[in-house]
């Protein structure tokens, strides 16, 4: 059965923006591309707390909105309008729970390639591995072979 939402979280790295690539070529249906902004950790910080209004925070959801415009943008030029979405937390746990409160039922998110003997978290990265045991809807993961290639 062909999905009618396919969600593709976009991190800025290669292999999310090959999902979106993998997303368009493949399905004719609604396609929302989301990024997910990460609170800054407070033992993360050299203060140890950053103020609700840091510039740090607003640098982050610039680059986040620059993101998603440029997907957005990208489709566009290929004849397919997408939504954009832009989400703060946990990334695995707002694209999961962003698939659950809008009808998504296919995920296409890219994957960290690693050492092929590795175990599963190497191989797709930590919140690919997440999704994949969690979502309960399809999960497409495009991730980088061990030649190289992308797939």
């Amino acid at each position: 059965m062909e999905p009618v939402h396919v969600l593709v979280p976009l991190d800025g790295s290669p292999l999310s923006e090959d999902a979106l690539t993998y997303a368009l070529s493949v399905f004719e249906c609604q396609i929302t591309v989301l990024n997910v902004v990460t609170p800054l950790d407070a033992g993360m910080s050299e203060g140890g707390v950053l103020d609700p209004g840091d510039e740090r925070g607003a640098s982050a959801r610039q680059h986040a909105d620059r993101l998603i415009e440029r997907a957005a943008n990208r489709a566009a030029a290929e004849g397919r309008p997408v939504e954009t979405a832009v989400e703060s937390g946990d990334p695995a746990e707002a694209i999961l729970s962003y698939a659950d409160q809008h009808g998504v039922d296919h995920i296409v998110i890219g994957g960290h390639g690693g050492d092929p003997n590795g175990l599963a978290r190497r191989l797709l990265g930590t919140v690919a591995t997440t999704v994949v045991a969690e979502a309960p809807i399809t999960v497409t993961v495009v991730r980088e072979h061990a030649d190289g290639g992308d797939h």
